[in-house]
């Protein structure tokens, strides 16, 4: 079972996307962020992200054309505001009265799938290509389906039916997605998600398994009078360590893996195929490896660690232009132009997911 994912036989005929960004451009980007950020207090962040993800947008080619995204700084501060006035308010009103607390936490939970489809719907729409912008038309019901039942599907099932859940989870998003007019859709199959969910579910019983036998092992000893104790207890400081880094990796393997298999499985338009075949144990050694490097430079390698793992994501992601792809490209420019062209404001719930 290698975590290397075997890529399309027809994967060459995919037009690939690329980053045409580089580090030391980026640098400049970033440093005037963070330094902004702190001397705002926080406050320069949402401007700071607009800059990040327009330079990030702007430098992703795909069919000789990038990106855009077209939000601006002040929705997204409004869009956080509004969020932490509401978190203020449930605290204070948690403090008033329990019953309170109890009240709030329920409408918060009721709330959330709301939030994801207005955080889906602004992303989209903030973003275009060739002038076209994209939208996102899901429900707050489907988002109460596919977020907070296929978490809790994916948490009592103890992972088992973690599959199911990632399918009804990118069904919701994909299926809801639109360029335009033309709309996308995925029908992943779930014995290929399964098939890459056996490997991270693997290593996750593996630290499990490490954690019991340490327990057995502590116990037997106390029993024992104790003899090879200080061993144990040394082991036991870098156990979790090690039962992190397993679980980290699993986590990596499986969304890396769960990307490839409903991404190959999409269409635009209902035609025009998409791939993604990222080789699951390269993209955990860049993952690694960036955080490593970030960690030791104090930060200051955060633009190369950024710019690598983009044009490592973009080089294994395509489109597949079933047609003359200059004649389809126009019909698209022409219907979608006139269909999103006015987009009103809207507050920037801007939230990764």
């Amino acid at each position: 079972m290698a975590l290397v994912d075997t890529p399309p036989t027809s994967a060459e005929r995919f037009s690939r996307a690329s980053f045409t960004g580089s580090a030391s451009e980026y640098f400049g980007i970033w440093i005037v962020n963070v330094l902004l950020t702190i001397v705002t207090l926080g406050i320069y962040s949402a401007w700071a992200k607009v800059r990040r993800k327009r330079y990030f947008y702007g430098n992703t080619v795909l069919l000789g054309r990038t990106f855009e995204y077209h939000a601006k700084g002040s929705q997204i501060f409004v869009g956080r505001l509004i969020v932490v006035g509401v978190l203020i308010a449930v605290n204070i009103l948690a403090v008033i009265h329990p019953l309170f607390a109890a009240a709030t936490s329920l409408l918060m939970l009721i709330a959330l799938p709301w939030l994801i489809k207005r955080s889906l719907r602004f992303n989209a729409r903030v973003t275009s290509y060739r002038n076209v912008r994209f939208d996102f038309v899901g429900s707050t019901g489907g988002a109460l389906f596919a977020v907070t039942a296929g978490g809790l599907v994916a948490f009592l099932s103890i992972g088992i039916l973690a599959p199911l859940a990632s399918r009804w989870l990118w069904r919701y998003i994909l299926n809801n997605l639109r360029y335009g007019d033309r709309s996308f859709s995925s029908e992943p199959r779930l014995g290929a998600l399964y098939r890459i969910w056996l490997l991270p579910f693997l290593l996750f019983v593996l630290g499990g398994t490490m954690v019991g036998a340490i327990i057995v092992a502590a116990r037997q000893m106390e029993r024992g009078g104790g003899q090879g104790l200080n061993g144990l207890v040394a082991f036991m400081v870098f156990l979790p360590y090690v039962v992190l880094l397993l679980y980290a990796l699993a986590t990596l393997v499986y969304r890396t893996g769960v990307r490839n298999v409903v991404l190959s499985a999409a269409l635009l338009d209902g035609r025009h195929e998409l791939l993604s075949d990222i080789p699951r144990l390269h993209y955990a050694w860049i993952a690694a490896s960036n955080i490593l490097v970030t960690v030791l430079t104090l930060g200051l390698m955060r633009p190369w660690a950024a710019v690598r793992m983009a044009r490592f994501t973009n080089e294994h992601t395509g489109i597949r232009i079933n047609g003359d792809p200059g004649e389809i490209v126009s019909q698209i420019e022409a219907s979608g132009s006139a269909v999103s062209a006015e987009y009103v404001d809207m507050e920037g719930f801007d939230f990764g997911f």
